[in-house]
């Protein structure tokens, strides 16, 4: 049985993300939100694309206002007025000025802008009462970004700010790493799927539902295959199926010692490597990582908060690696106090979901209410978070720190 740590090591460092050409396809900038930038991306256009003003007020020489004073007042004349997206038609010369708007070209001639409230104008004239420094308020060329440098880095994913950015660049379309496939399915004689009448000893089949949200969150395509009963046949022909059309498989039962748990005989006849078949952790021991030549294959729990537990701790880091990612896949680990006593047998790597809440400004971690047992689906609902408790750690105190991972 491998630690968690081994266990997630194992499959991190066989995960190769997408880099190839036929990897990488062109969208439109309004339809790349969450997508991964497949390359680094450069402008020609400088930022500031041109010496601005920060502010409201008059564009001067500031040879003319250094000394400038309440008492005595420097006075200038005003030649131009020159608003935002008004190119400036004349050169300040010594004793003039300009009123200039926030975002306005600076006029050839001037270096410095003096905020109106340190103002006042009388018709063509602008008394100024204090002092600026030097270059006050001016937005240089190129102060932000010079053309040709590059902007954005390759592998990561777009949000609001980088999209902003793509725009503001010229971009109207960009290179992005397709999505990665993730095919998912459940099996279970005694799963029915909702809606459907439940027979004595039949369950809902919560689980596919669940992992292929979470997989979409991730930015993957699902390929959701359903309920495949405990029949060897039947579970060959939707394992064909599946790592034949994905880059990942997600299957959930099947996977344990009971007499009807067939998948692991059948990944060996189809020629997978099976890398591990149990962790150390609580929930979510029996899992099985195997893979295919162009596949990777997690067979997790059938127990609904074990298939939830496992994937975000190894399939959630995997798919973020395989999309493309260059860095950010990892967990979103913290030390929080816990609110909470959290026990453990102290034999397993234990994983006790909650929620983290903001208390005057600082993380804690509280338990979910209820039975924490791991066959209660029900108070996973509104969790955020999972404390950490490692093997050979039995009891954490309330107001002790603890180690947390982060879900959503």
């Amino acid at each position: 049985m491998l630690s968690v740590r081994d266990a997630e090591a194992t499959i991190l460092n066989l995960v190769q993300g997408l880099d190839s050409q036929k990897d990488i396809e062109f969208v439109d900038l309004l339809t790349a939100h969450n997508r991964i930038l497949a390359t680094s991306v450069n402008s020609y256009l400088d930022f500031p694309h041109w010496d601005n003003s920060e502010m409201d007020g008059f564009a001067v020489r500031y040879a003319d206002v250094l000394k400038a004073t309440a008492e005595k007042p420097t006075v200038l004349e005003v030649v131009e007025e020159i608003s935002a997206g008004y190119k400036p038609q004349i050169t300040i010369k010594p004793g003039q000025a300009a009123r200039i708007f926030t975002g306005a070209v600076m006029p050839d001639g001037a270096d410095t802008v003096v905020m109106q409230e340190k103002t006042h104008r009388q018709e063509n004239r602008v008394f100024i009462f204090a002092a600026p420094q030097p270059q006050e308020f001016v937005r240089r060329k190129g102060d932000f970004y010079k053309a040709g440098s590059e902007l954005l880095p390759a592998g990561i994913r777009l949000t609001a700010p980088e999209i902003a950015v793509l725009a503001a660049a010229g971009r109207d379309q960009i290179s992005v790493f397709r999505r990665p496939r993730v095919a998912i399915f459940s099996s279970g004689n005694e799963l029915v799927m909702p809606g459907e009448a439940l027979q004595s000893g039949q369950i809902v089949d919560s689980n596919q539902f669940a992992l292929a949200t979470l997989v979409r969150e991730l930015g993957a395509e699902v390929l959701v295959l359903g309920i495949v009963k405990d029949d060897p046949t039947a579970l060959k022909e939707i394992i064909e199926y599946a790592i034949a059309n994905s880059d990942i498989v997600i299957s959930s039962g099947g996977v344990s010692v009971g007499d009807y748990d067939y998948i692991e005989k059948i990944l060996q006849s189809l020629g997978a490597k099976i890398h591990f078949r149990s962790v150390q952790m609580r929930p979510g021991k029996p899992l099985t990582f195997a893979t295919f030549p162009n596949t990777l294959y997690f067979g997790l729990p059938g127990n609904p908060v074990s298939a939830l537990v496992t994937c975000w701790r190894f399939v959630q880091p995997t798919i973020k690696k395989l999309s493309g990612m260059a860095t950010g896949w990892e967990g979103k680990y913290l030390k929080v106090k816990s609110n909470s006593e959290l026990q453990s047998n102290g034999k397993m790597e234990t994983y006790i979901w909650g929620k983290l809440h903001l208390v005057n400004g600082v993380y804690e971690f509280h338990k979910a209410g209820g039975n924490n047992s791991s066959g209660n689906l029900i108070n996973l609902a509104q969790t955020n978070a999972l404390a950490i408790l490692p093997v050979g750690k039995t009891l954490v105190y309330p107001r002790e720190e603890v180690l947390v991972l982060q879900v959503r």
